[in-house]
């Protein structure tokens, strides 16, 4: 059988204990990847590579390969390697740059002007409608939203962009063919079908392992010009797309929540390091500078807000908010009370409190909330 470049590429990405930092030091050595498996075991051995790696490079495990072809029969399949004209460019500036990507979809817009949106698997229902409204209008202002596919504020952000009509980018930590988590195949099919992309830099077949996802977390960040941090815990790991894209040198947004939050500790740790305070979206499109110029031409006088906080401004309060208000007395009064009260669900009523807590309305207390006088 006659081997193509392509067959090398898949047969590289397969081998093991060959990463970003070694296959890029192979590559320099042997641009023309055929060479590269033409060497002696000696030859690689130079290279400080391990027996089971050089093995691997002498005998490829071709009918592995086989499923990385037979998914790339189909149209909507691509495949694009460093040495391609097609991959992104801001992704080739980092020092770890994938060796290659599968793509399902629109290879294109991977290197269009991209935000990063990640955070918390498990958000507040605040934090979720946040991620949904900024990827919604940042999406209807020309960004690409790009995220990690994981639950919580990586699904609602995909989801936002969608509702938008724009274009999201999923970076998945399995194989284009595994869908995990498996709630969110029908966006799996609907980010693609809308013009956006799934992309791996796993091969066919690769499962859900703990282990990859760190790994896509350099590539969410690589890929785009800013990254905004929703909701995170001091150990998320969306701290570390965070701190990648820092790294990279790309900007870096987080999202302010209560003091009492444990989700907001990660965003407000990383406002300390120095990362910009978010309230509006407009905020995000005007520190991205000429990036983003015709989307703050277009949204600069709707002053879009952080969903929720858009309810009101200046402490004057909605009539929803200024009702549940009403409920709360200079006693503490419990959130059980208070659902009882307004006859709101426990989350709406948890989501308002929060907000009315940021503009000082209320304070905190074991047991419930008070009001402050404010």
């Amino acid at each position: 059988m006659i081997r193509t470049t392509l067959h090398y590429w898949l047969a590289l990405l397969r081998t093991p204990r060959i990463g970003s930092i070694t296959g890029r030091k192979l590559l320099d050595a042997f641009p023309k990847i055929e060479d590269l498996f033409a060497q002696s075991s000696q030859q690689l051995a130079n290279f400080g590579l391990t027996k089971k790696t050089i093995d691997s490079l002498i005998n490829p495990q071709w009918q592995l390969i086989e499923q990385d072809l037979d998914w790339l029969k189909d149209p909507r399949h691509h495949f694009i390697t460093m040495q391609d004209f097609a991959y992104p460019p801001l992704l080739k500036e980092i020092p770890d740059s994938p060796l290659a990507l599968f793509v399902e979809g629109d290879p294109q817009i991977l290197s269009s002007p991209q935000l990063a949106i990640v955070g918390s698997r498990n958000p507040s229902h605040t934090g979720m409608d946040n991620a949904y409204d900024f990827a919604k209008y940042l999406a209807q202002a020309g960004l690409i939203i790009t995220s990690g596919f994981a639950c919580g504020i990586d699904t609602q952000s995909h989801r936002g962009a969608l509702a938008g009509n724009g274009k999201t980018i999923a970076v998945m930590g399995t194989g284009l063919d595994k869908i995990y988590p498996a709630q969110n195949r029908v966006i799996a099919k609907e980010i693609p079908s809308q013009g956006g992309a799934l992309i791996s830099e796993f091969p066919i077949g690769t499962p859900a392992k703990a282990e990859n996802f760190p790994h896509r977390n350099r590539i969410i960040s690589g890929l785009s010009a800013g990254t905004l941090v929703v909701e995170a815990t001091i150990r998320s790991g969306s701290l570390i797309t965070a701190r990648l894209a820092i790294e990279h040198g790309r900007e870096v947004f987080a999202i302010p929540g209560s003091i009492h939050n444990p989700l907001a500790r990660g965003c407000h740790a990383l406002i300390r390091q120095g990362a910009k305070l978010i309230e509006t979206a407009q905020d995000i499109l005007e520190e991205l500078g000429p990036l983003a110029s015709v989307a703050v031409t277009k949204f600069c006088d709707k002053n879009i807000e952080v969903a929720e906080i858009k309810k009101f401004s200046a402490n004057k309060l909605d009539s929803e908010y200024l009702k549940l208000l009403e409920y709360i007395g200079y006693e503490t009064t419990s959130v059980d009370v208070l659902v009882e009260r307004s006859g709101l669900k426990t989350n709406n009523v948890s989501s308002m409190l929060l907000i009315l807590e940021l503009e000082g309305h209320i304070k905190c207390t074991p047991g419930g909330y008070i009001k402050t006088g404010n």
